[in-house]
């Protein structure tokens, strides 16, 4: 059966005043505008902390009641920071199965109004329990994983530094990121230490926001393809290889295979640059490159908006912002809106066929992909 994406809805990402239930609201709605309220027989949820002012929101019927959607049938998810990628695969398998019609997808998080402690705490449980027991953080662990690509490839710390400037550049020209101005290298490598190699401009950031898609039977510019998800071993000392994600490799794979395609044929990308290096071990593993190649790809500018393969013209989550579980919901909107020709001032300089998202879940122990292109491709 064939599904599209038919509207995008999204608010701004950055510190909000709004609480979880508006910001969601806020996508949705705009997105249910954008198809004249057509009827929605299925809301699909995404949020990992889901909390409100008075502690844990049920956020799946009062999200229902706000978009006097009582009658549609709902589902509420959670992968960590990958759990806008699952919402997708979960609205676009329910779709498939041929029991709904129409389905809105929301993946929403508020986090400024917590602190950098509790949202560290909270995070660190999509590590494993033994690496939490022994001290490991989110950025501890990223650093540790950066480090060591850069080891076997032969870099220094500095290469990282034109993944952040590429990242906060692209958010430049996106009105819905959560940075509005661009970085120099000097500015990156200045920036405060977290977990060297990591700086704080490596780092993405605590954010608020939501991002809504509606998909629907049929085909358009913004069909789905393919969809691929894959799981690593949690502990990161279990894994055979730290230099690249083998997540991401296997979920490309079925990815590909299910739509037919190859990397070759992917015009553009979105990736889940929770960290800036990682954005180079993204696209290795997703074909775009080969292994230890993609610092030359940023350097020769050839994932610009006019490049070979243009990278995170959104500005990725390091210069979009990153509220856990919106992200992997706004890669695929990304995608979809390049697709659909409604990118504005942050289109690609050539207008795609097929486009590609991967969603990230903690330090990529469940990955996602989901390629998109126009119907019949």
């Amino acid at each position: 059966m064939t599904i599209h994406v038919s509207a995008v809805g999204m608010g701004r990402f950055g510190k909000r005043k709004e609480g979880l239930i508006d910001l969601a609201a806020e996508a949705g709605g705009r997105a249910l505008e954008q198809i004249g309220r057509k009827p929605v027989d299925l809301l699909v949820v995404g949020t990992m902390f889901s909390h409100g002012a008075h502690g844990p929101e049920a956020m799946l019927p009062r999200l229902a009641g706000r978009l006097s959607l009582e009658t549609a049938a709902g589902l509420r998810v959670d992968s960590a920071s990958g759990t806008g990628g699952m919402a997708f695969h979960a609205a676009a398998l329910a779709l498939e199965s041929g029991r709904y019609e129409r389905a809105l997808v929301v993946a929403a998080e508020k986090m400024t109004d917590r602190t950098t402690a509790e949202n560290t705490r909270d995070l660190a449980a999509a590590l494993h329990t033994s690496e939490v027991a022994a001290g490991a953080t989110m950025p501890a662990l990223a650093a540790l994983v950066t480090q060591r690509y850069l080891d076997r490839y032969g870099f220094g710390p500095a290469v990282c530094d034109a993944a952040t400037v590429h990242a906060r550049a692209m958010a430049v020209a996106n009105p819905a990121a959560h940075f509005q101005k661009a970085v120099t290298p000097e500015e990156v490598a200045a920036s405060r230490p977290v977990a060297l190699p990591l700086r704080v401009l490596h780092c993405s950031a605590i954010s608020d926001g939501a991002t809504a898609v509606v998909l629907e039977r049929g085909s358009g510019p913004a069909t789905v393809l393919g969809l691929g998800q894959a799981f690593d071993a949690l502990r990161l000392a279990d894994r055979n290889d730290l230099t690249s994600f083998a997540a991401t490799r296997l979920a490309a794979q079925r990815a590909y295979e299910s739509a037919h395609l190859t990397r070759k044929e992917v015009e553009v990308v979105e990736v889940h640059d929770a960290f800036a290096p990682f954005a180079y071990m993204h696209i290795e593993d997703l074909g775009v490159c080969g292994p230890g190649e993609a610092p030359k790809w940023y350097e020769n500018g050839w994932v610009g908006r006019g490049g070979r393969v243009p990278v995170n013209p959104s500005g990725g989550v390091v210069g979009r912002g990153h509220p856990v579980a919106a992200s992997g919901l706004a890669e695929v909107a990304e995608v979809a809106l390049q697709l659909r020709g409604e990118a504005g001032a942050h289109a690609i300089a050539k207008a795609p066929k097929v486009g590609l998202a991967q969603a990230m879940s903690g330090i990529a122990a469940h990955n996602f992909v989901t390629i998109l292109g126009a119907g019949g491709t």
